[in-house]
């Protein structure tokens, strides 16, 4: 197993795609990228702790490669955005790849190129690449918020289009379900 560490906006978001991507394993959310150990959401959300939301992946790289996980990403979030993905706005919410080793930083380095030579995106991609210094897990509530209130109105206006997206454009690459 693999962990990639990633940061495109509201971390509920990304969670709820993340964890419908065949070969990943668990999605955390949290924070990383600030200066404030052990930091709650309400400071995070203040915008002071230099902390962005973010979703620590545990994947199989025999059934995902980094590069794959990354393309994913940038396709789930606005990359051209600073500090804002929607009406999230603030630093928390910046678009971040958080690389665990030397690999990492330049598979995201070149898979950041790869995306801007596409064309994809109309504005130049912004998304920071700098070393994961510390991850610190959200509490419970935050942990699979979309599963656990798919009805809320947050969910249903911001979350739930994101995985509706997600579905029809990375159809091949949806979970199987698992057997009970």
């Amino acid at each position: 197993m693999a962990t990639a560490t990633l940061g495109g906006g509201c971390y509920w978001c990304l969670e709820a795609v993340f964890v419908e991507l065949r070969g990943v394993d668990a999605v955390v959310s949290g924070f990383a990228g600030g200066h404030v150990a052990n930091p709650t959401y309400e400071q995070v959300c203040g915008g002071r702790t230099g902390h962005a939301e973010v979703v620590q992946v545990t994947f199989d790289p025999a059934e995902i490669s980094y590069d794959d996980l990354l393309r994913v990403f940038f396709a789930m979030h606005d990359p051209t955005t600073r500090d804002r993905q929607g009406n999230d706005i603030g630093p928390q919410y910046r678009s971040a790849i958080f690389t665990h080793d030397a690999a990492q930083h330049e598979a995201a380095l070149r898979v950041r190129d790869e995306v801007a030579a596409a064309g994809i995106w109309p504005a130049a991609i912004v998304t920071e690449i700098a070393p994961l210094d510390r991850f610190y897990p959200a509490d419970a509530e935050h942990q699979d918020y979309f599963a656990r209130n798919p009805w809320s109105g947050y969910c249903q206006a911001v979350i739930a289009p994101k995985v509706a997206k997600f579905r029809k454009q990375h159809a091949d690459r949806l979970r199987r379900p698992r057997a009970a």
